[in-house]
C-alpha cells in the first residue's frame, strides 16, 4: 500500500509541475482550486476545466441553456428529424434539438455547435485571455457535459435524488433504490404539442427544469397513462380520416 501511495504522490507532483508550467497568467480560480484538490491532479489546463464541468453537470446544464438564449433561434430554422449524419438532423425527437449542429446553420470553427456562442481558449465560454475565439474548437467544455446530461440524465440520478431530498415527486414517499429519472413533460408530447416553442426554451425540456426522480412503480403507472393517451389520440385520428 505504501508503494502505491508513493507512486500516486510522485504522479501528482509531476502533474502539478506540468500544470503550473502550462497555466496562463489568468485562469478560473474555482477550476484551479478543484484541480489541485483532486486525488489525481489533471496535468493540463484543458483537463482541469473538463474535470471541473464533469463534477458540476447541473451548472453546465444551466450555462449551456443560458448561452443558447444569447444566440437565439437562427432565422428559418425549424425542429425537424432526419437521420442523415451529414445534415446534422437528429434521428429521433429524444435527441435535443440543436440548430447549430445542422450543416445549414453551423457557424463554423470557433463557435460551439450546441449553443452557437464563441469558444475560447481551453474550451472556456468567456475570453479571459483576450485572445479571440479558438478556431480549432467547436464545443465548449461545459456544453459537452450538458449535451451528455441531456441525452443520458439517468447518469446523474444520485445528484438529482439529493436535490429532491430523496423524495419521490409523484407520491411524496421516500425514493427507493430502484427509483428512475423521468421527464415531467414526456418528450413525445414536446414533439407533438410544443414543437413550435422557440429553440432556446425547448432545451428546458431536456434540462433540469423538466427532470425528476420517481419510484419505479410510480414511473410505470405514469408511462402506462401516457401510452393510453397516445393510443387514444391515434384512435381518434384514425376515426376522423
Amino acid at each position: 500500500m505504501s508503494t502505491w501511495q508513493d507512486k500516486k504522490a510522485e504522479r501528482n507532483r509531476q502533474a502539478i509541475a506540468r500544470l503550473q508550467r502550462a497555466l496562463p497568467p489568468v485562469f478560473p480560480p474555482l477550476v484551479l482550486s478543484r484541480a489541485l484538490g483532486r486525488p489525481f491532479v489533471p496535468p493540463t489546463p484543458r483537463l482541469a476545466i473538463d474535470s471541473y464541468w464533469r463534477a458540476h453537470p447541473l451548472r453546465a446544464d444551466r450555462l449551456a441553456r443560458a448561452l443558447a438564449s444569447l444566440s437565439g433561434e437562427p432565422d428559418g430554422w425549424t425542429w425537424r428529424l432526419g437521420g442523415n449524419r451529414k445534415s446534422g438532423l437528429p434521428a429521433t425527437f429524444r435527441v435535443p434539438p440543436a440548430p447549430f449542429r445542422e450543416r445549414t446553420f453551423s457557424r463554423g470553427p470557433g463557435f460551439c455547435c450546441v449553443c452557437g456562442q464563441k469558444v475560447y481558449r481551453f474550451g472556456w465560454h468567456a475570453d479571459l485571455w483576450d485572445a479571440g475565439p479558438n478556431k480549432k474548437a467547436n464545443w465548449h467544455c461545459a456544453c459537452v457535459i450538458a449535451w451528455q446530461f441531456w441525452n443520458a440524465p439517468s447518469g446523474e440520478a444520485r445528484l438529482l435524488r439529493r436535490l429532491q431530498a430523496r423524495r419521490c415527486t409523484q407520491s411524496g414517499v421516500r425514493l427507493w433504490k430502484d427509483a428512475e429519472v423521468d421527464h415531467r413533460v414526456p418528450l413525445f408530447r414536446v414533439w407533438s404539442d410544443r414543437r413550435d416553442t422557440p429553440w432556446p426554451k425547448l432545451l428546458d425540456y431536456w434540462g433540469l427544469p423538466n427532470l425528476q426522480v420517481i419510484n419505479r412503480d410510480a414511473h410505470a403507472a405514469k408511462c402506462a397513462a401516457e401510452a393510453h393517451e397516445r393510443s387514444e389520440v391515434r384512435r381518434v385520428a384514425g376515426a376522423t380520416i
